[in-house]
């Protein structure tokens, strides 16, 4: 399965330090993930003069991460559960590669127990918090009961996994209704059912017992009750072997399927009381725990009242926030943890200045209630400009394979105050260009824009409520005039590039692309599918 190290610099020179700022153990480190966070990973490793593995699966063997990495090692075919979640083939191309650290990014194994132990037991230095607390974490049952011994409130609920129907009604009788069936052993919105009348609950629990059992391999479930308009907020933390510190939270309220879409920190929601609340408890769960590393302790508010929602054992999505508003370097910190140094932060050297916004852009049909669409990226075209961050792996040109997540990048901005960052992430959306696959881009200007973000008046429920819709005809027959002149200036820059003639036309176009300019020109017709459309940012301040 393995196709060997290869090893070359990235473009054709080498990349020499000003400074050796390694940590005291790493000089090799594989990387067993892919996309935004393996490129993040990779210019971490080479900021600290640490050889960079990347170890991937076929599919991935020309990416972005692939060309920057020091050395490439094929680990599997394009299905995940064949490569990156295979953890025989990841811990044995790391120790093919001589290294001596392994990262494992965020979601695919980054959060399994028994990688963390397999690769510790080849002798590589997993860099996260030690198996035992991945392990007592990511059984939601485990961790409540860890958290209520820490006097941190939890949703009320069962106080284990559920061992019948009769307990769930229960617990659904005592607590009141709506309640949730939760996965025991998983996260990310797997597992999962909400529950509005006592009647539903068997049906939900076998669901979510079927679905749980499929995803983590344990079908364990327990009943909480459910909060119909709370907002997420977590917490960051940081961990060495004497002490733990927090660096401010994250608001992650919009959300779709418990997906997050925009995150932002801090929250406008969370005054300086409410602030060393929350903080405080997330910093005594994970002293409970014993906790090391980075890590997120992840709480539902509503009304003032805050109660725990779980820990994510990992560098999260959203970590560019919290460095933007903070200055720490997230990744670098875990890199130094999990090397053994100690934290050479204190809490009181942590301070939040300015406003942080992350949107996630992924390769999803907002008029399909966010379907994933892969496909190729014809046209990418970052944003940028002062206070403007933009982490991908993705370039125009580059496919998004249907085997894996369909982000394509993580846009960042950085502003003095929350309505600035607002009116800067706008003006970064709207220079955003992404053609070639659908994306909610126009859904996300337009949130940004509404009074409820604005105010900061929203629940998990926004999405929901104010789900993307269809502009309405008048804006679609700009649309097609403007996005064939769009599809128009794209080929004359491409063809510039690549040393075509400057003049280039319709002609130069693929031939859904023609048919668009030729029905454009004749007449102002909607264009064949929707991410071709000019949104209300481009074609007017049309309302959704």
């Amino acid at each position: 399965m393995l196709s060997g190290t290869a090893s070359a610099p990235a473009y054709g020179r080498a990349f020499i330090p000003i400074a050796d700022v390694r940590p005291r153990v790493f000089t090799r480190v594989a990387i067993a993930n892919r996309g935004e966070i393996a490129v993040r990973i990779i210019r971490a490793l080479r900021e600290m003069s640490v050889t960079s593995i990347l170890l991937h699966s076929s599919a991935d063997a020309t990416s972005l991460a692939a060309s920057l990495a020091d050395e490439r090692v094929c680990i599997g075919p394009p299905p995940a559960a064949q490569s990156y979640l295979d953890i025989g083939a990841v811990v044995q191309g790391a120790l093919d590669a001589g290294a001596d650290g392994l990262h494992p990014g965020y979601g695919f194994l980054s959060e399994n127990a028994a990688f963390a132990t397999a690769v510790g037991d080849a002798g590589i230095t997993f860099i996260g918090p030690r198996p035992e607390v991945i392990a007592r974490l990511g059984d939601k049952v485990a961790a409540r009961r860890a958290v209520v011994d820490a006097g941190v409130p939890v949703m009320p609920g069962s106080d284990g996994a559920i061992e019948g129907r009769e307990e769930a009604m229960e617990v659904a009788r005592s607590v009141g209704l709506p309640v949730i069936v939760k996965a025991a052993g998983g996260g990310g919105g797997r597992g999962m059912r909400v529950v509005h009348e006592l009647s539903e609950l068997p049906e939900a629990i076998e669901r979510a017992s079927t679905e749980a059992l499929s995803a983590f391999g344990n079908a364990a479930v327990y009943v909480e009750r459910y909060f119909e308009r709370p907002r997420h907020i977590e917490v960051q933390v940081l961990g060495d072997l004497d002490e733990v510190i927090h660096l401010g939270e994250r608001e992650c309220t919009i959300q779709r399927r418990h997906q997050k879409l925009i995150e932002e920190s801090p929250s406008p929601v969370v005054d300086r009381a409410l602030r060393e609340r929350l903080c405080a408890a997330a910093v005594d769960v994970a002293r409970a725990v014993g906790y090391t590393n980075a890590g997120t302790v992840e709480f539902l508010l509503q009304e003032g009242q805050f109660h725990f929602l779980e820990v994510n054992t990992r560098i999260q999505v959203e970590h560019p926030v919290t460095e933007l508003v903070t200055g720490v370097d997230l990744v670098c910190a875990q890199l130094r943890l999990a090397a053994g140094e100690p934290l050479t932060m204190r809490q009181s050297q942590i301070h939040q200045r300015g406003n942080a916004i992350e949107v996630r852009i992924n390769a999803e049909d907002p008029y399909a209630q966010f379907l994933p669409s892969p496909g190729r990226v014809r046209t990418f075209v970052p944003a940028q400009g002062p206070g403007v961050r933009v982490d991908t792996a993705i370039r125009s040109g580059d496919p998004i394979p249907r085997e894996y997540d369909s982000l394509i990048c993580k846009l960042v901005v950085l502003a003095p105050d929350r309505l600035h960052a607002i009116a800067r992430m706008r003006m970064a959306l709207h220079e955003t260009v992404i053609s070639g696959v659908p994306t909610a881009l126009d859904y996300y200007h337009w949130v940004l824009g509404t009074e409820q973000f604005r105010t900061g008046a929203f629940s998990t429920r926004f999405v929901t409520d104010h789900p993307p819709v269809v502009p309405p005809a008048t804006a679609l027959a700009s649309a097609a005039l403007a996005g064939a002149l769009r599809l128009h200036r794209d080929a004359r820059a491409i063809g510039a590039i690549r040393g075509r003639r400057r003049n280039a036309g319709p002609e130069d176009l693929p031939e859904r692309d023609r048919r668009v300019w030729r029905q454009a020109g004749q007449q102002p017709t909607p264009a064949p599918y929707p991410w071709d459309r000019v949104s209300p940012r481009a074609g007017g301040d049309h309302e959704w």
